[in-house]
């Protein structure tokens, strides 16, 4: 039985390392965490945020997917929309999700990611 996702793997060109560092600490605010020795050494980086974790793998023909993504649920969206803003990087919101807030962003390697957070729906008259 299934009962949580563990991590999401994302590609990244090589040698993109820092780039990544400086947007998943700096701008999303997340903390790198430690690759295991034998996984280190192929490159690559990982960043949690409490109970989430985003692991950058290294691929030497790496192309950013155009749809895939993974989907982070946040508080206070708007706020944290301005976070990255002023960090330089680029929000575009999208209302189509009944039921949530939510935009895209782009990691530096074009990597899409979704923020969202859902509010409740407005009381029945």
């Amino acid at each position: 039985m299934l009962t949580a996702v563990d991590h999401v793997q994302l590609a990244a060109p090589p040698d993109s390392e820092d780039r990544l560092r400086v947007y998943y600490t700096d701008v999303l605010g997340m903390t790198e965490i430690p690759k295991p020795p034998v996984l280190a050494a192929r490159g690559g980086c990982w960043f949690a945020a409490g109970p989430v974790q985003l692991h950058l793998g290294v691929e030497d023909d790496f192309r950013p997917a155009r749809k895939a993504h993974p989907g982070l649920r946040v508080t206070g969206i708007e706020e944290y929309a301005q976070r990255l803003e002023e960090r330089g990087a680029k929000v575009v919101w999208d209302e189509n999700l009944p039921g949530h807030r939510r935009f895209y962003s782009e990691d530096p390697v074009g990597n899409r990611l979704e923020f969202l957070e859902p509010y409740e729906a407005a009381p029945a008259r």
